[in-house]
């Protein structure tokens, strides 16, 4: 059996991949006109698969790729060929739970305007005109501030897309003592932490509910735009966005309406259907949004678990067994 990889490896990789695959022959192809010659008797690749080289190939059973999103990787081709593709499904599912959590936090303890303020050098609670006087006025101006400070175990969090980073951060709620209610395409087996699981048709009336509703889909042609202006109309006034998933899935232009209309409290982005944000963006304008840029999955680990799915995969593949994070081709996902 023979494994190419392409765009080539460095050597540490190559050599853990080669132990791993055991007796299989591995070709590091060092271009593309090598990776397709090399393809033409191949059952298995991995890495940056194009047209011209599954054109070529014959053997092709196995192709494993490098990312876990998919909008970049399949094509026509690709969806038809009768090969198991594998993503990379589940190597962030914690540290971008920890970034969605740490949006949910800046918001509701405002953290994120009481940082602006700093910069001007304020020390004032954040809760408008009555909090000004709240600590010599006595206690009805002191709930001014009461309300404008959330308590977290009062929220509801939805989660739109319940794969392994959703499952993460309905984890992560429940030791908020949070209520979860989730959507999702598939139909699945309900966690533990999650109050309630519906399907997608019912996104309206999780969005209804929800205090912090957190996109974790992928793009998929189902996703592309899924949120517009009529979804933030059916979100609470008082209800933040978070968007970890796919840029594509969040319509930025009623976005931007909706923070001026103030039909929902807030919003914290992660990522963008164009990227970098351009600087004459209007998201930039808002106190209530939060914008960082592409770094939920940040991580030391990440290098670390991107190779042992990869040594895994091969070693399973070597020995005939069941593959890990098999994807369906025409879903995306």
């Amino acid at each position: 059996m023979k494994l190419v990889i392409y765009p080539a490896v460095d050597e540490t990789r190559l050599a853990a991949i080669t132990t791993a695959a055991g007796g299989m022959t591995i070709v590091n192809a060092p271009d593309e006109a090598s990776a397709v010659s090399a393809l033409v008797d191949a059952e298995a690749f991995f890495g940056k698969l194009t047209p011209p080289m599954l054109a070529t190939a014959q053997n092709l059973e196995w192709v494993q790729c490098p990312t876990a999103s998919l909008e970049h990787f399949v094509f026509p081709e690709l969806i038809e060929h009768p090969c198991v593709l594998t993503n990379m499904r589940g190597l962030y599912s914690d540290v971008i739970a920890d970034h969605v959590f740490g949006y949910i936090l800046c918001f509701a303890r405002n953290l994120h305007l009481y940082l602006r303020q700093q910069m001007r050098c304020l020390y004032e609670p954040i809760g408008g005109e009555a909090a000004r006087t709240a600590f010599a006025t006595g206690p009805d101006h002191i709930s001014a501030i009461d309300r404008a400070h959330l308590d977290i175990a009062d929220c509801t969090l939805g989660v739109v897309g319940l794969g392994s980073i959703g499952r993460e951060i309905a984890r992560r709620a429940c030791a908020f003592d949070m209520r979860v209610i989730a959507v999702d395409p598939v139909e699945i087996e309900r966690p533990p932490d999650v109050s309630a699981l519906w399907p997608l048709e019912e996104l309206p009336r999780l969005l209804n509910e929800s205090d912090f509703v957190v996109i974790a889909a992928p793009h998929t042609p189902e996703t592309e735009r899924m949120f517009s202006a009529p979804q933030f109309v059916q979100m609470k006034a008082s209800a933040y966005l978070i968007n970890i998933g796919r840029g594509v899935i969040v319509d930025l232009s009623a976005l931007v309406s909706a923070l001026n209309a103030k039909h929902i409290a807030g919003a914290a982005l992660d990522v963008f259907e164009n990227e970098p944000l351009p600087s004459e963006h209007p998201l930039w304008q808002f106190d209530n949004v939060l914008i960082t840029p592409h770094v939920a999955a940040a991580s030391v680990h990440i290098a670390e678990r991107h190779l042992a799915t990869v040594l895994e995969n091969v070693r399973r593949f070597a020995a005939g067994e069941k593959l890990i994070n098999k994807v369906e081709k025409a879903r995306w996902f």
